[in-house]
C-alpha cells in the first residue's frame, strides 16, 4: 500500500475566522485598507471588502501579512491584468478545458468543484496553460465574494500520471499563484489514484506548499472502502466522476461548458463595469 494512503485523515484546518466576531472582522479589513492607501482607488473591483477578508483569513486574520500579500498581488495585476482574459481569449480552449475545468455541480457543502487530469498531455505552451489557470482562479475568486470561508473543491485525476505530466517548474508557478495571488480558496485539494511513481514527485514538491494548504491535501484511491466513504461523504455520488469514485459516466460537453464560460465572462465583465474597471468583455 502507498505511504499516501497512509497521510494522516483530513481534519479541517483550525482557523481563527471562528474566533473573529464581525466587528473585529471589519476593523481588520479597515486597516488593511488603510495600510494599502490609494490602492484601494486604482483598483476598486479587486480590492473589495470580499477580497480583502479572504486575504486576511489566509493569513490568520494578520493585517500587516494580508497587506503586504495584496500589494504584491496588485503589482503582479497590474503587469498580467488577469481580469481581461475572456474565454476566447485562450488558445487551444476546447481542448485545454477537458484537462483542466470548473464543474456544473457543487459538494454537498455547496462548494464549487475545478477538476484537473494532468496525465492528459497538454497541446499549448507553458504560458498559455497558466493563462487558463489564472482565468479559472478569477472565475472561482469573483463566486467567492459572498463566501465567509474557503469555497473551492480541487479535484486531480492522476490515473495514467507518468513524472513528464507535470514539469517541476510548471507544479511550482502553479502553486505561487494559487498561494500567493488567490489565496483562501481552497478548503481541499483532493489528489484521486496517485501512481506509485508520484511518492517520488511529492517528497520533492511538497516542500513548495504552504503548511496551511498542504493540510488541506487529501490522497484517494477508488479502490480503498475508506477513501470512498470520504468521497461519499462529501459528494453526491451520480454526480462525480467515476474517476474520483462517483458513478456519473458522462463526459464534459464543450458546446455547453463554452456557452456558461462566456456567460461567466458577461457577469464578471459587469460586476468590473459597475465596479470602476474596464474588462474586455
Amino acid at each position: 500500500m502507498s505511504y499516501l494512503l497512509k497521510a494522516k485523515s483530513w481534519v479541517p484546518t483550525q482557523e481563527k475566522a471562528a474566533d473573529q466576531t464581525l466587528d473585529e472582522q471589519q476593523r481588520k479589513t479597515k486597516e488593511v485598507r488603510e495600510l494599502l492607501g490609494s490602492l484601494t482607488a486604482e483598483m476598486p473591483a479587486f480590492l473589495t471588502d470580499a477580497t480583502i477578508r479572504r486575504f486576511l483569513r489566509a493569513k490568520n486574520w494578520s493585517t500587516e501579512q494580508a497587506a503586504k500579500d495584496l500589494k504584491e498581488t496588485v503589482k503582479w495585476r497590474r503587469q498580467y491584468r488577469p481580469e481581461t482574459i475572456c474565454w476566447e481569449d485562450i488558445p487551444g480552449r476546447e481542448y485545454e478545458a477537458r484537462r483542466t475545468y470548473i464543474a456544473d455541480y457543487h459538494d454537498k457543502n455547496g462548494r464549487t468543484v475545478i477538476i484537473s487530469k494532468p496525465a492528459m498531455k497538454s497541446k499549448s505552451s507553458t504560458k498559455d496553460q497558466i493563462k487558463l489557470l489564472v482565468y479559472n482562479l478569477e472565475m472561482l475568486a469573483m463566486h467567492s465574494e459572498n463566501e465567509q470561508d474557503e469555497c473551492v473543491v480541487w479535484l486531480t485525476d492522476f490515473h495514467g500520471w507518468v513524472l513528464t505530466s507535470t514539469p517541476l517548474p510548471m507544479f511550482r508557478e502553479t502553486t505561487h499563484i494559487v498561494q500567493t495571488y488567490y489565496p483562501g480558496l481552497m478548503a481541499r485539494a483532493i489528489v484521486s489514484n496517485p501512481p506509485r511513481i508520484f511518492e517520488s514527485f511529492w517528497k520533492v514538491v511538497r516542500h513548495f506548499i504552504d503548511p496551511k494548504m498542504k493540510d488541506k491535501v487529501k490522497f484517494v484511491y477508488t479502490n480503498n472502502p475508506e477513501s470512498h466513504k470520504m468521497v461519499a461523504d462529501m459528494f453526491d455520488l451520480d454526480k462525480l466522476e467515476t474517476a474520483f469514485g462517483g458513478r456519473s459516466t458522462v463526459p464534459l460537453d464543450m458546446d455547453k461548458y463554452a456557452e456558461r464560460m462566456k456567460q461567466c465572462d458577461q457577469a464578471r465583465g459587469a460586476f468590473l463595469h459597475t465596479n470602476g474597471y474596464s474588462c474586455s468583455t
